[in-house]
């Protein structure tokens, strides 16, 4: 799905927070939509603010989860740790972990240290006086560990802990494993913003399918579950592990057809995505100002 590392990003959060009722923090880097997409400042922070949106409709408390824009937040003491992490890291260092080349503006190889310094709870004086020796944990998708493995070696040479990473896989594009999703590529992903209709066709035409080439051979062979695109999605969004479990059995031993897996999976995107839909329509302008607002959160630990 194209917000799919995204969307897995924040249930992740979800969930630590209901577990372990600790603080969230959430960044939304609008500066670096504008540095690496060349899209203009006022089209980036609005965007941050429609991926609030989306945030908020998963069900976030307001009273422990603190949402802030770059653009906005950006200053005092966050600045200060940006300036002292930059100082930690060498040209060539980030060259080599980033892969910068001599065609890319300075805006990006500045970059790296914005993405560090929500690790340390310093940067957040309105939430964390004092306690500037709490741990962090980030969920995250796999392409943003350079960030943090850069932030894990410079924290304790500024007297910080190293945070620590959940990181997630990116879904494969509609097509395969070997495709990509692509936004120019409508039909390489399943969007938040689909209709069932959309669901359905997608699914039923573009979703890459591990079965055999006829039914006689599919229940000799079975599928191939490690290339087949349905069940991989299923994996992630079936949150029945013994429905699953009968799948996998079922599909891969020949005894259940592609379509029936694939009308599985557009029962449940299509579920999940009208539930999302609902829940985000109820988030108004005046919730994503509550939850980006710079204020103490006095319960969050309780």
């Amino acid at each position: 799905m194209e917000k799919e590392n995204e969307s897995k990003t924040e249930q992740q959060e979800q969930d630590q927070v209901e577990a372990f009722k600790v603080p969230l923090v959430i960044q939304l880097t609008d500066d670096e939509k504008c540095m690496w997409k060349n899209l203009s400042v006022e089209e980036s922070k609005r965007l941050a603010r429609e991926n609030a949106k989306d945030i908020i409709a998963c069900g976030f408390d307001i009273s422990r989860t603190f949402i802030f824009s770059d653009f906005d937040y950006v200053g005092g003491a966050f600045y200060e740790n940006m300036v002292k992490v930059a100082k930690c890291v060498t040209y060539n260092k980030v060259v080599g972990i980033f892969g910068f080349t001599g065609e890319d503006h300075i805006g990006k190889i500045s970059f790296p240290p914005v993405q560090a310094v929500p690790s340390f709870p310093s940067s957040f004086p309105h939430l964390f006086s004092g306690k500037d020796k709490l741990r962090c944990l980030i969920p995250c998708a796999i392409d943003q560990d350079p960030y943090f493995r850069m932030t894990r070696d410079v924290a304790p040479r500024l007297g910080y802990n190293k945070p620590a990473l959940i990181e997630s896989l990116f879904f494969p594009a509609l097509q395969g494993e070997t495709g990509k999703m692509s936004a120019s590529d409508a039909n390489s992903a399943i969007y938040v913003t689909d209709s069932p209709k959309d669901i359905k066709n997608k699914v039923n035409r573009y979703a890459f399918s591990g079965g055999q080439d006829s039914v006689e051979n599919h229940r000799k062979y079975g599928a191939n579950l490690e290339v087949d695109i349905p069940f991989k999605y299923l994996s992630f969004f079936l949150e029945d592990d013994e429905e699953l479990e009968h799948i996998r059995k079922e599909y891969g031993s020949g005894r259940m057809l592609t379509g029936e897996v694939k009308k599985k999976l557009i029962d449940v995107l299509t579920e999940l995505v009208e539930r999302h839909r609902a829940a985000r329509a109820a988030v108004t302008d005046e919730m994503v100002d509550a939850f980006m607002a710079v204020r103490p959160l006095p319960n969050m630990f309780n």
